[in-house]
């Protein structure tokens, strides 16, 4: 039996969310080997549980009532520099037609040295805001998902400024790809509780930061770019219908950017010497085992995708839009080959922008939105992966209609 530990989230949950320490559904285990998992998920208001005992006596806030999500603006913007695969022949040994074939990208965006990552993720959340018809002095909150702010103390608090939320708080989240699901599932925990009306999560990265453009295993894949998600609380029900959040530390080592220790290999700064004690300290570039990356990610979207719809009481055939993080194409068709999602019903944009890491889903899902794929009801099923190891997915109902 899976043990259980009780959380309580302080200032908006009144009553303990549970969670399970290496617990598997059926499906999952078909999908997953072993490792030590943790599992979260929300026990009330539309959202789904194993808890015991909890689907009659919901989770309220503080003032009695009870309060769900809805998803009602996208927002993005990417960098005016574009990179093709053509331009990246004049820098490594590649060719478009061998980038294109392995990974489905034929492009790229990379921040140019008169933008910046907050400069974006502004002009993608007052999209977000325009979107829904929200003022920002309206917001309450600003979630940045990034692993590559402008400031190492995050970024969140200058896009907060950068937007006019004057009457909003502001912090970063990361979680590398997986960062904007972790983000929304944060955002759909704390306006549960009635505090927060308002809340923008924004899906921002510049990767091209730590790339090296003479290593072609890496180099051709990263992009950077920007996505905003406003979530608005409501009354009653939550469009927020399931999700599963995991990690497994023991997996990093295939996918990091570690700090560089400055010139001192003990990771310190050499103190007593006059000129290395005022160095720079730094990261390292992107290192990345993709086979294992692969063959992790074609297990895990999958088995992550069912067990939050799982969570959610629905089946894949519900799924009319699944955006999945866009890492390379053969992933995406894959993972949905493997649940048993038309192709039709995957948005895909991965051959324009690359991997965003957290940008990719909330800049896919803006792109799908806007050209009208997405309807008022529709059900979405986002799922990201990436450094840490994490992995997370997300079953969301989009706009302001409950069913």
């Amino acid at each position: 039996m899976a043990a259980r530990v009780g959380l309580c989230l302080h200032g908006s949950l009144q009553r303990c969310v549970q969670t399970r320490l290496g617990s598997r559904s059926s499906r999952s285990k078909a999908a997953m080997g072993n490792g030590c998992v943790l599992r979260i998920r929300a026990v009330s208001g539309g959202c789904k549980s194993d808890v015991a005992n909890t689907s009659d006596s919901p989770i309220v806030s503080q003032n009695g009532r009870r309060y769900g999500v809805r998803l009602v603006g996208t927002g993005s913007a990417v960098p005016s520099q574009k990179l093709t695969n053509y331009d990246l022949e004049e820098l490594v040994d590649t060719n478009h037609e061998w980038i294109l074939s392995r990974t489905g990208i034929s492009s790229r965006h990379i921040l140019s040295k008169d933008e910046s990552l907050t400069q974006l993720g502004a002009e993608a959340a007052k999209n977000a805001l325009a979107m829904a018809g929200v003022s920002p002095e309206e917001v309450d909150l600003v979630l940045l998902c990034t692993s590559t702010p402008d400031d190492l103390f995050g970024s969140a608090c200058t896009i907060q400024a950068e937007i006019g939320a004057t009457k909003a708080a502001a912090f970063d989240v990361t979680a590398a790809c997986s960062g904007f699901v972790v983000g929304v599932v944060t955002a759909t925990h704390l306006m549960r509780g009635g505090n927060f009306r308002n809340v923008l999560v924004v899906g921002a990265d510049a990767l091209s930061r730590y790339v090296d453009w003479r290593d072609r295993g890496t180099c051709i894949l990263f992009g950077d770019g920007c996505g905003a998600l406003l979530l608005q609380a409501q009354e009653g029900e939550c469009n927020m219908l399931g999700f599963d959040v995991r990690s497994d530390g023991a997996l990093n080592k295939n996918l990091v950017a570690k700090f560089d220790g400055c010139i001192d290999e003990s990771n310190m700064k050499p103190m007593s010497d006059p000129i290395q004690a005022s160095s720079m300290g730094s990261y390292q570039n992107i290192s990345m085992t993709g086979s294992e990356i692969f063959k992790f990610a074609v297990r895990a979207v999958p088995q992550i995708v069912g067990s939050a719809l799982d969570a959610a009481g629905l089946e894949v055939e519900h799924i009319d839009h699944l955006v999945l993080h866009q890492a390379n194409q053969r992933i995406i068709d894959s993972a949905a080959q493997r649940l048993g999602v038309p192709q039709d019903n995957v948005v895909s944009n991965i051959a324009k922008y690359g991997n965003t890491s957290a940008a990719s889903i909330p800049l896919a899902l803006d792109e799908a939105v806007r050209e009208h794929k997405v309807k008022e009801g529709d059900v979405i099923a986002m799922a990201g992966f990436g450094a840490g190891l994490t992995w997370g997915a997300a079953i969301c109902r989009w706009g302001k209609e409950t069913k």
